[in-house]
């Protein structure tokens, strides 16, 4: 297919994009944000590469169902995605869980979220639905996502990554024929099926679904008037396909966008602190696994008004420096030294203090002499002078959140805590 016949179908789709989700295990850091709105790589939020990828593969309609906690997401999505033009027949609409369907039900499971929304969806009359997660961090180009599930006249297409045996074991996997057709769904396996020809490899369900508008629609009516259904895309909808209907994977190794710089397909689930802080990190390496500096796939967001970054002091002890760090635009390194850390929007380090594998979110405040190595830092926090953290694992669990890798969140509440 070429590609304008990849732009058409694009632009007869709608994404529709899954941000409800809490995201438990980031524990402190959704206390008062949903997940894809947490902050990720210095200047971005997780959700806009779901939306980046959309707008990027030719998709101008979206919408964000949103639920838990959702106003920064909303503000968000306000200030940095309001670009949308309807005279071109382009939209951004956010649908709040707002009892649509009756007074008693929030969204109820994923598929729920589309089912309660229909009228909306079908008001603009989208040929297809690219249905995503919103809490990933991934390149991908949709439309050839789109060009395989009308070649083959699936069903539902779905996206996968190739895991290894073990890593798919947290997944839902795909055993797949030769011609890709997805012949058994199992939700975490003890076993995981293996690809055709790769006995090492697994196909792992990555909450990405191509569906023709009004066959979906027809499923999403069927299963809400299930009483056994949990109204789950995962759960419910694909296992049904897969067994009735036609369903094919779609590995993810077939449409990753990846710069020269990168070497293997990028896809991150960062539900943990631990993956989270990796992830971020992983972004100051010299050749980084995934390019965000890829001009060609930019990653939109909402682009804050702010001067440069600037670093003072040059006496021995009290120098501004940053090595192997990202240092975002409001930054202010004040005679204090950065060893591999990654500086949100904002973020002030005074003099004297040494900061190793430190994530800081925006507008953090480091005090004076604070020694900080493995953290992350919420949004907002004021570090106290001398603080130490990272050097005595049993004093830093007392205080704040360390992981089991030695990872300390450190949250206002935290540092509150402390003070009182």
């Amino acid at each position: 297919m070429s590609t304008q016949d990849q732009g058409s179908l694009a632009r007869q789709s709608m994404a529709f994009v899954l941000a409800g989700g809490r995201g438990s295990r980031l524990k402190e850091l959704t206390d008062r944000r949903a997940k894809p709105a947490v902050y990720f790589g210095g200047k971005t939020r997780i959700i806009d590469f779901a939306l980046s990828n959309s707008i990027n593969s030719g998709i101008r309609r979206i919408s964000v169902a949103t639920q838990y906690k959702a106003h920064s997401l909303i503000r968000h999505l306000h200030r940095g995605w309001s670009f949308f033009r309807p005279e071109r027949n382009e939209s951004m609409d956010i649908l709040p869980a707002s009892q649509r369907v009756n007074e008693e039900n929030w969204y109820l499971g994923t598929a729920d979220a589309v089912y309660q929304n229909i009228d909306i969806v079908e008001s603009y009359a989208p040929k297809y639905m690219v249905v995503l997660a919103g809490d990933h961090i991934y390149k991908q180009d949709y439309s050839k996502m789109l060009e395989q599930h009308v070649a083959t006249a699936a069903d539902v297409t779905v996206g996968c990554i190739e895991a290894s045996l073990e890593e798919a074991k947290g997944f839902g996997v795909m055993a797949v024929d030769t011609e890709d057709r997805i012949t058994e769904f199992v939700e975490k396996p003890a076993n995981p099926p293996s690809m055709p020809g790769d006995p090492d490899q697994a196909l792992c369900s990555m909450g990405i679904y191509v569906f023709e508008t009004q066959f979906l629609f027809e499923i999403l009516k069927e299963d809400a008037a299930d009483p056994n259904s949990s109204h789950d895309f995962g759960k419910d909808i694909i296992p049904r396909l897969v067994k009735a209907g036609t369903a094919f994977a779609h590995p993810f190794s077939r449409s990753c966008v990846k710069s020269g710089l990168e070497r293997e397909p990028y896809w991150r689930d960062v539900g943990t602190i631990d993956a989270f802080w990796q992830a971020n990190l992983d972004l100051t390496d010299f050749t980084p696994d995934l390019d965000i500096y890829d001009t060609e796939w930019p990653i939109w967001t909402y682009q804050e008004l702010n001067p440069p970054a600037k670093f003072i002091h040059n006496e021995e002890g009290r120098r501004g420096q940053a090595i192997s760090s990202m240092v975002s635009g409001g930054c202010i390194i004040s005679g204090s030294s950065l060893l591999r850390c990654l500086m949100f929007t904002g973020v002030r380090c005074n003099s004297y203090s040494r900061l190793e594998g430190v994530v800081a979110m925006p507008h953090v405040d480091i005090g004076r002499n604070a020694r900080l190595t493995n953290v992350v830092i919420d949004r907002g926090v004021q570090i106290p002078q001398d603080l130490v953290v990272g050097e005595d694992p049993e004093m830093d669990a007392k205080r704040f959140r360390r992981t089991e890798n030695g990872i300390c969140l450190i949250t206002k509440a935290m540092i509150d805590k402390l003070e009182a």
